[in-house]
């Protein structure tokens, strides 16, 4: 119950900060881009940047996508583990964009949602909330994968989008769904191996 909280706190932190942030002044928003010149003099920018959103379709778009992953948290209560797998992929996703030179700067929630998103289906392929979830995992997985194939974010890091007029860092979603498969597998493998050891302590006379 405590990592589901968790899951869902950090989805309401996201949430609450994009909208708090869209009404903030033009200073206060330029203070709280990752831009990748700048971001060892602002390394606060590495977690602000993803609350920051430049239009109204940007906005919605991942508040809906927010949205989603909240009620999939609800209904999936993902332990503890892969919460803080989904947190620490948050500033790692973003030290990754430096990987690509074309991009210069970057905002928004995209990158974090695919991190949060392969976090829950590796947690269901490994079957954390049950064994009979599995395949939904790897249809998430698996879904996950293609779109992230067909954008090629290795090779075309930066993409313009015309519904939303704005370039897409496909990037983002390249290291934020790396960066959440591969700590959800670290941490939940972690997390098996520490409750197989207490329970193996609890069991000596």
């Amino acid at each position: 119950m405590k990592g589901s909280r968790a899951w869902l706190l950090l989805c309401a932190l996201h949430g609450v900060a994009s909208m708090l942030l869209w009404w903030a002044h033009a200073p206060a928003v330029q203070a709280l881009t990752w831009y990748a010149e700048l971001w060892p003099a602002q390394p606060w920018t590495l977690w602000t940047s993803a609350w920051v959103h430049l239009n109204t379709p940007h906005l919605i778009g991942n508040q809906l996508a927010l949205g989603a992953l909240t009620a999939a948290g609800w209904v999936l209560r993902p332990p503890l583990a892969a919460t803080l797998a989904w947190a620490l992929s948050w500033p790692l996703l973003q030290l990754s964009l430096l990987w690509w030179p074309q991009v210069t700067h970057a905002v928004g929630l995209s990158g974090l949602l695919h991190a949060g998103v392969a976090v829950l289906g590796l947690h269901l392929l490994l079957g954390g909330a049950s064994p009979m979830a599995r395949p939904w995992g790897a249809l998430l997985i698996a879904g996950i994968a293609v779109k992230l194939l067909m954008e090629r974010g290795w090779q075309h890091p930066l993409q313009h989008d015309l519904g939303t007029e704005l370039p897409v860092v496909q990037a983002a979603h390249l290291s934020g769904a790396l960066w959440g498969a591969v700590l959800a597998a670290l941490l939940g493998a972690l997390a098996a191996w520490w409750s197989r050891r207490q329970a193996a302590g609890a069991s000596r006379p």
